[in-house]
């Protein structure tokens, strides 16, 4: 099977996630900006988790440019990613709406690791797939300290924050920042080819 299908679904899957997570902001009571002030850590945090998910559509997109087909371990690590993506409206909307307590912030950080998690082992099932002379291995190569950090960047944020929450949900920007600028060694690659 060719990539086109398993990207249209995911990308629906995606777009609903958007979705879900913009129905859980809320319109304020009252007409002034001091009703907007307890909507503040809501917002963001959805702020927050549309830029992840804006990430993780832009680099799914450039991965799956990068494989010629789709196979049955292929499919599941798709769904194993998206099944962790679409636990981040819940995720965000406990740590806004909690305004970033400790426990929901740990457990924002704990949906964002496993995110990173299934990534990486969807990003491993394709190169098992494609072989190590495929456009996407030799893109990825050696050199990946973005997909490196990012997992390392989680575990500390998530110890953090029990004792600084606020430090926790810097680290998830840190780690987003980073990653805001899509990885163009793929496009390169498959210029290259």
């Amino acid at each position: 099977m060719g990539t086109t299908r398993l990207e249209a679904f995911s990308d629906g899957v995606l777009a609903i996630i958007i979705t879900i997570m913009v129905l859980e902001l809320r319109v304020p009571h009252g007409d002034t900006l001091e009703a907007l002030r307890p909507l503040v850590p809501v917002f963001f945090a959805y702020v927050l988790s549309f830029l992840y998910i804006g990430i993780y559509w832009n680099n799914h997109h450039h991965m799956l440019h990068a494989a010629s087909r789709v196979t049955g371990p292929i499919l599941w690590a798709n769904l194993h990613l998206l099944f962790w993506l679409s636990l981040l409206p819940f995720a965000t909307a406990w740590a806004g709406e909690n305004h970033f307590a400790a426990m929901p912030t740990a457990a924002y950080g704990v949906v964002l690791f496993m995110a990173a998690i299934a990534y990486w082992t969807l990003q491993q099932t394709i190169l098992a797939s494609e072989g190590p002379d495929s456009p996407l291995a030799r893109a990825v190569g050696r050199r990946d300290w973005k997909g490196r950090l990012s997992p390392v960047a989680y575990l500390a944020a998530i110890a953090l924050a029990f004792v600084a929450p606020w430090a926790a949900q810097l680290f998830y920007a840190a780690v987003a920042l980073v990653w805001i600028v899509p990885d163009r060694r793929i496009e390169h690659a498959l210029r290259a080819a």
